[in-house]
């Protein structure tokens, strides 16, 4: 092979060796930032698995929660799409219009022993807003009941 084709060929071949390497970055950063929505439902049927990065909406459920003034800011409670419930545990401020009985969104993951793990807390921002993927689960869940209720 003459010297200029060695050379093309080496600089092909380092083109397609970069971008493929290129290509593999991105998608292993985008992988690791991705967050997949569920619902207390979905989680306890086992849709999302143990570790995961992924983001739970739901209803904070009335009486159930609970703060641990001991640890500081670790907080305890309980989120509902109305069907299931799955326990989520949290360390940091909470936001202001956090409370019982409201819509909330938080990412994290699940633990071994099947507590939600959450990194942030998304709260609702006034009366009449709620996240579209927590009314969306919670509409599904109403669904999930009343077809319950009719098949009784």
């Amino acid at each position: 092979m003459q010297n200029s084709r060695k050379q093309k060929l080496m600089i092909v071949l380092f083109i397609l060796f970069g971008s493929a390497v290129t290509v593999g970055l991105v998608l292993y950063a985008f992988n690791q930032g991705l967050n997949v929505f569920f619902t207390p439902t979905e989680i306890v049927d086992g849709k999302a698995s143990t570790g995961q990065n992924i983001r739970i909406g739901g209803m904070v459920k009335q009486g159930s929660l609970v703060k641990d003034g001991l640890k500081g800011a670790h907080i305890e409670f309980v989120t509902t799409d109305f069907n299931e419930e799955i326990p989520v545990a949290f360390t940091g401020v909470l936001p202001d219009l956090f409370r019982e009985g409201q819509g909330v969104v938080a990412d994290g993951y699940i633990d071994a022993d099947g507590v939600f793990q959450a990194t942030s807390i998304l709260a609702k921002h006034d009366e009449n807003y709620m996240s579209s993927e927590v009314k969306a689960a919670l509409e599904a869940g109403a669904k999930k009941q009343t077809k319950a209720a009719v098949n009784l």
